[in-house]
């Protein structure tokens, strides 16, 4: 009787622990991402090992996707060669990976405009405010779903080069 009373009890927890709200941190074993291609006319997002491509990712741009980035507030996706530099798991937009946009030149160029180049960034999921969001929508960041987002934040380490091209 004693035993049978464990047993439920301990049944009970395993069934309450199972309910719970399924982890956004994701586990990747596979081959190392060692370059993030973005091509934006195409609106897609490469991840490669080497030369052999891991996964493509559809993805939204800023809201204004034609041409580098500028300056703070124009809403575009910047160009160029950059990495990954930093990791946000509290993000608004779920998780994020944050770009090392603006590199030197970029400040230099928003400099002899005088302007600010802008910042912030990223990689990033919906969040609960853009569940659903069509078309281009940030303000500058790549977008992907929120489920994948966690394979990217799982395969994606810190110091990954990013190209994104026009």
């Amino acid at each position: 009787m004693r035993f049978f009373r464990v047993f439920v009890a301990l049944a009970v927890v395993g069934i309450l622990a199972s309910c719970g709200t399924p982890s956004k941190f994701r586990t990747y074993n596979g081959p190392e991402v060692t370059q993030i291609v973005v091509n934006k006319s195409a609106r897609r997002m490469y991840l490669y090992h080497h030369h052999q491509r891991l996964r493509t990712f559809r993805v939204q741009l800023g809201g204004n996707p034609n041409g580098h980035k500028q300056y703070r507030g124009d809403r575009r996706t910047p160009e160029g060669d950059y990495f990954i530099d930093r990791r946000n798991p509290n993000s608004a937009f779920h998780l994020s990976i944050g770009i090392s946009y603006p590199n030197v030149v970029d400040r230099a160029r928003a400099q002899a405009n005088g302007r600010d180049p802008g910042g912030d960034i990223f990689i990033h999921g919906q969040g609960p405010r853009f569940q659903g969001a069509r078309g281009d929508w940030t303000d500058g960041c790549i977008a992907v779903t929120d489920r994948q987002m966690e394979d990217i934040y799982a395969m994606v380490r810190d110091g990954t080069p990013i190209r994104i091209m026009p």
